[in-house]
C-alpha cells in the first residue's frame, strides 16, 4: 500500500509540473539573462555548476540556485512552485546529472537545456548507451538536452549516444572543476586546510580507496569487502608509514557500515584507528585526491579526475569479467588502464610497495579521455553556452 501512495504520489507531482510548465509557458516570457544552476543531488553548489557560476558575472546574470540533498529527499508544494517557474522562464538551464522534473517540462524556442554532467571521461555506458539492457530505466530528459559538454574530442560520440543527441550538440570544452589540477595556489591551499582538518595526514603516506559499486541501481548497490583482508593489509603496510583511507559510494556507504560494526571480521575497521580512516562523508573527493600519494580504485570515474594528480593507480579489480559483463563499458578496459591491475590483496600490497607510474600508457589515457581539459576548461564552456556574449 505505500508503495502504491508513493507511486500515485509521484504521478501527481510530474502531471502538476508538466501543466504548470505549459501555463507558464503561455503567459510568462522567457528571461534572457537568467541562469538556473539545478541539481536534485547537491546540499551546497559545487562541481561543474559552480565553476561556471563563479566565472560569470553578476551583474550581467540573474543567477538562481535550486539544490536538493539527493534524489529522494522531497519538495514542499512551494519549492516545486518555485522550481517549475524557474526551470520554466530560464534562458538558461545548466545541470550537472539526471534531474527527473525535466522529462516533463517542454523546452521552449531560444531555451537552453545544457548537460554540464559530473564526471570527465567516459568509463561504465549510461543513459541511451543502455538502451538493449536498461531501456525501462533511461531518463526521458536526455533527449531534451540542446547542448552538453566533455573532456576530450574522442568521447563526443560516447556522449552523443548516451544523451541520443545530435553530436553537434556536444563540445570538448574540458570539465570547468578540472581546472583546479592547474592551479598551484589552490592545490597548496586545498592541502593546508585539509592537513589542518586531518592532522594524522601529515607526515604520511596516503592511501586511498575509493572503489565505484555494484549493482544498477541505488537501492541494489553493493561491494564486496570481503575481498579486502584488512588484517593482512595493515601487518604489511603500517610498519612503512601507510595510513589508508576509505571513500566508499554514497550508494554503499551506510550498507559497509553496516558490515564493519555486526561483522567480527569487519571490526578490524576500526581496531586500527591509526591506520584505517573512513572519510566517506567528505562532499567533495577532489580534495582528497589532492593528498593521496597513492589510489586505489577499480571501475570509477575517478580515474579522470587522478590522471592530473600524477601519482601511482592501482585497480583492485576483483570481479572484472562479471563486471564488464553486467555494465559494460565504452571501451575496452585495458584503454582505461594506467597502473596495475590486481585481483587479490597479495596483488594489491605489492602493486603499493611498486608504485608504478606507467607514464607511456598514461600518457595516451590522458589524451584519449581529458585531452581537452587544459586549465581553460572554465572559459571555453561559458563561451560554449553563452555564445561569446561574455565580456570575460
Amino acid at each position: 500500500m505505500k508503495k502504491f501512495l508513493q507511486k500515485v504520489h509521484r504521478k501527481i507531482s510530474q502531471i502538476m509540473v508538466l501543466i504548470l510548465n505549459r501555463i507558464y509557458i503561455i503567459f510568462l516570457p522567457l528571461v534572457e539573462n537568467r541562469v538556473l544552476f539545478l541539481s536534485d543531488d547537491r546540499e551546497i553548489l559545487g562541481g561543474n555548476l559552480k565553476s561556471v557560476y563563479d566565472y560569470i558575472s553578476d551583474e550581467e546574470y540573474e543567477k538562481v540556485i535550486l539544490l536538493k540533498a539527493h534524489k529522494k529527499a522531497k519538495r514542499t508544494i512551494k519549492e516545486k512552485l518555485k522550481l517549475v517557474y524557474y526551470l520554466s522562464t530560464s534562458k538558461y538551464i545548466l545541470l550537472e546529472d539526471l534531474v527527473q522534473s525535466t522529462s516533463y517540462i517542454k523546452v521552449r524556442k531560444g531555451q537552453e537545456l545544457i548537460q554540464l554532467w559530473h564526471g570527465p571521461g567516459a568509463f561504465k555506458r549510461f543513459g541511451h548507451s543502455r538502451e538493449q539492457t536498461d531501456l525501462k530505466r533511461i531518463h526521458k530528459g536526455y533527449k531534451k538536452y540542446t547542448k552538453a559538454i566533455t573532456s576530450s574530442e574522442a568521447i563526443r560520440p560516447c556522449y552523443a549516444e548516451a544523451f541520443s543527441i545530435d553530436e553537434e550538440k556536444v563540445q570538448a570544452t574540458g570539465f570547468p572543476r578540472t581546472d583546479m589540477f592547474f592551479q598551484e595556489e589552490y592545490i597548496k591551499l586545498k592541502k593546508e586546510e585539509l592537513l589542518q582538518k586531518y592532522p594524522f595526514m601529515k607526515n604520511k603516506k596516503i592511501i586511498l580507496f575509493a572503489p565505484t559499486y555494484r549493482g544498477t541501481k541505488a537501492s541494489s548497490a553493493n561491494y564486496g569487502i570481503e575481498n579486502l583482508n584488512l588484517e593482512k593489509i595493515y601487518n604489511e603496510l603500517k610498519k612503512e608509514n601507510y595510513i589508508f583511507i576509505f571513500k566508499w559510494h554514497p550508494f554503499i556507504y551506510n550498507k559497509i557500515i553496516a558490515k564493519a560494526k555486526n561483522t567480527e571480521k569487519y571490526e578490524l575497521y576500526k581496531k586500527y584507528p591509526e591506520f584505517y580512516f573512513d572519510l566517506s562523508k567528505e562532499r567533495d573527493i577532489n580534495d582528497l585526491l589532492l593528498m593521496a600519494d597513492i589510489l586505489i580504485t577499480d571501475y570509477s570515474s575517478l580515474i579522470f579526475d587522478y590522471v592530473f594528480v600524477n601519482k601511482p593507480i592501482i585497480y583492485f579489480a576483483y570481479d572484472l569479467e562479471l563486471y564488464e559483463n553486467d555494465r559494460g563499458m565504452y571501451f575496452p578496459f585495458k584503454e582505461y588502464v594506467y597502473g596495475s591491475v590486481v585481483k587479490n590483496e597479495e596483488e594489491l600490497i605489492k602493486a603499493i610497495k611498486e608504485g608504478k607510474m606507467e607514464e607511456e600508457k598514461r600518457k595516451i589515457f590522458k589524451e584519449k579521455f581529458v585531452g581537452a581539459c587544459d586549465g581553460n576548461s572554465t572559459k571555453k564552456t561559458c563561451e560554449w553556452i553563452f555564445e561569446n556574449k561574455l565580456e570575460k
